[in-house]
C-alpha cells in the first residue's frame, strides 16, 4: 500500500468533515494518483474507526457494484462494501430531514438480517441461508462526500474514491415484511421504483451477481481477508438491481416489491 498513515488519517478526517459541513472534497484519486484498493479500504476503516469513537455503533454492511453493467462501466470485476452505522437507519415511511445529506440518491435492494455470525474464506451459499433470520425489501440512501467529477480536469470518481467514501453509503430504509430466504427465489424478486408517483426504475434480484445470496457469500469471504466476520443481528444490504435515482428536496420515493412487500421514504 502506497499511502502513509498520515495520508490515510487526513483523507478520513476530510471525509468526516465533508459529512459534517455538507461540503464535498476533491477526488482522492487526484490527491493520491497511486491510490489502490487496499489504500481505499484503509481510509474507509479509519473513517469507521472515528465514527465508532464518536459513539456510533456498527449495525451491518452494504455491498455495492454488484451488477454487471456497473462493473463494466467502472472497468472493475469485483463488488465493494461499506459499513452501516446506527444513525443511518430509517423505518419505512420516514421523512429524511432537510440538509441531512449532500446529494442523496436511492437504490432498491434486498436486505438480509442475520441470526447467526458467519465468516471465513470458505463460506458457502448454504452457510448464508442458515445464518439468515429473514430477508426484506429495502432502500439504500447513497450520498457522496467526494465530488462526482473534478471541475478542473473533468475526471470522474473512480472505484477507489467510492470505497474510501464508505462505498458512498449514507442511509438505509427497511420494509416491515419478513421472508425466509431458503424458500424465496430472490432472483425473481423485483421492484417498481417511483419518485413523486412517476416510475423511475424497475429491476430484478438476479441483477445482483445472479442471486443476492451470492453477494452475501462474497462479502463474508472478502471480510475474512481482513479478519472480520458478519455478526448476528447485523443487516446486510445485498446490492442494488436498479440505477441510482436522484432525490432532491421534496422527493417522495416508493419501491413496490409486489408480494415481497414495499418500502418508502421522503426527503424534506
Amino acid at each position: 500500500m502506497s499511502l502513509s498513515k498520515a495520508d490515510i488519517s487526513k483523507a478520513a478526517g476530510d471525509l468526516l468533515n465533508a459529512e459534517k459541513t455538507r461540503e464535498q472534497i476533491g477526488l482522492l484519486t487526484l490527491r493520491h494518483p497511486d491510490l489502490d484498493m487496499d489504500g481505499a479500504y484503509a481510509i474507509q476503516k479509519e473513517f469507521a474507526k472515528a465514527k465508532l469513537a464518536d459513539g456510533r455503533k456498527t449495525i451491518g454492511w452494504k455491498i455495492g457494484l454488484t451488477s454487471k453493467a456497473m462493473q463494466d462501466a467502472l472497468k472493475i470485476d469485483t463488488p465493494d462494501s461499506g459499513v452501516l452505522f446506527d444513525d443511518m437507519l430509517f423505518q419505512t415511511g420516514a421523512t429524511v430531514p432537510k440538509g441531512r445529506f449532500i446529494q442523496p440518491r436511492i437504490e432498491a435492494e434486498i436486505a438480509f438480517v442475520m441470526k447467526a455470525s458467519i465468516g471465513g474464506a470458505d463460506v458457502t451459499r448454504e452457510d448464508v441461508l442458515a445464518a439468515t433470520d429473514y430477508v426484506c425489501p429495502s432502500l439504500e440512501i447513497l450520498d457522496t462526500r467526494i465530488q462526482r467529477v473534478d471541475p478542473e480536469t473533468g475526471q470522474a470518481r473512480k472505484i477507489f474514491d467510492t470505497i474510501a467514501d464508505n462505498a458512498a453509503n449514507a442511509g438505509l430504509v427497511l420494509g416491515v415484511e419478513k421472508h425466509a430466504p431458503a424458500t424465496t427465489d430472490l432472483r425473481w424478486i423485483g421492484a417498481i421504483v417511483s419518485r413523486n408517483n412517476e416510475v423511475e426504475e424497475t429491476g430484478l434480484g438476479a441483477g445482483v451477481l445472479n442471486d443476492p445470496v451470492e453477494a452475501v457469500v462474497w462479502l463474508a469471504r472478502r471480510m475474512a481477508d481482513y479478519g472480520q466476520t458478519i455478526e448476528a443481528g447485523q443487516i446486510i444490504l445485498s446490492g442494488s438491481f436498479i440505477r441510482p435515482v436522484e432525490c432532491p428536496p421534496g422527493s417522495k420515493v416508493h419501491a413496490d416489491f409486489g408480494p415481497f412487500g414495499s418500502v418508502s421514504c421522503s426527503f424534506a
